[in-house]
């Protein structure tokens, strides 16, 4: 359950994860802290991406985690449980053809129906924060064209939504898991990401600078690396090849 005042709503702002960020720096955060908006200008995705919504018909949110319990090298398993509370949440409503692309994609079938950007404090050598952003169409039925392979929970289920009241399902969700995390369950949470990953044991094309190539995914790594195999074994940091759909 939501603690009372842990979950706000912003009519409209720039950027959800500005928005927590900045609370951040001026020490105002607290743990557990989720700011949804109506409506957002400049939305941030991956690699300096921009994600673009129409007002009122998506989950754009932001929560402010306090991470000084956590190792630095436990970042990747925080990117795990958030991926899979979101994964947990479309589930519910879209079925079991809910997958997590690596690194943190909110895929259904083969279309991208939401992403994560995780950005992080620190003081000196100890992890103090993540800013976890969280973005999914819920009621779009129209997107950019420059956006490959879209999807939203509408198109999926043919029904419509409260998006700010899904977020708030998906912000309980979330710090269920969050709170419950113990570095015992680390092999576990890696077990369970891995089912849920998409394109398990499948054959894909990756690009790595100006090659494409064939690979067989075989799953991710406890520190986030993508595993796949061909003529060899190969694993592959964050950043270091694309898909190519």
């Amino acid at each position: 359950m939501t603690k009372p005042g842990f979950f706000k709503i912003l009519d409209s702002v720039d950027s959800t994860n500005n928005y927590a960020m900045a609370l951040v720096r001026e020490g105002l955060a607290r743990h557990g802290m989720a700011f949804a908006a109506r409506e957002q200008t400049a939305g941030k995705g991956q690699r300096g991406k921009s994600w673009q919504m129409q007002p009122g018909q998506s989950i754009a949110m932001s929560l402010t985690l306090n991470t000084d319990k956590l190792k630095i090298n436990q970042q990747f398993c925080l990117s795990m449980l958030v991926a899979l509370a979101v994964t947990d949440f479309f589930k519910k409503y879209a079925g079991k053809e809910t997958f997590i692309k690596w690194p943190n994609d909110l895929y259904w079938r083969d279309r991208k129906a939401g992403g994560i950007l995780i950005e992080t404090v620190y003081k000196g050598p100890v992890w103090k924060w993540a800013v976890v952003g969280i973005g999914i169409n819920i009621n779009q039925s129209s997107f950019p064209g420059s956006l490959p392979n879209p999807v939203s929970l509408q198109q999926v289920t043919g029904k419509e939504y409260d998006a700010i009241e899904l977020a708030a399902e998906l912000h309980a969700l979330l710090m269920e898991r969050v709170d419950t995390f113990s570095a015992t369950a680390a092999t576990k949470i890696l077990k369970e990401y891995n089912r849920r990953l998409y394109k398990i044991n499948q054959t894909v094309k990756l690009k790595k600078a100006n090659a494409v190539f064939k690979t067989t995914v075989k799953g991710v790594s406890a520190n986030g690396q993508l595993l796949t195999e061909d003529t060899m074994e190969r694993q592959f940091e964050f950043g270091e090849v694309q898909w190519v759909l």
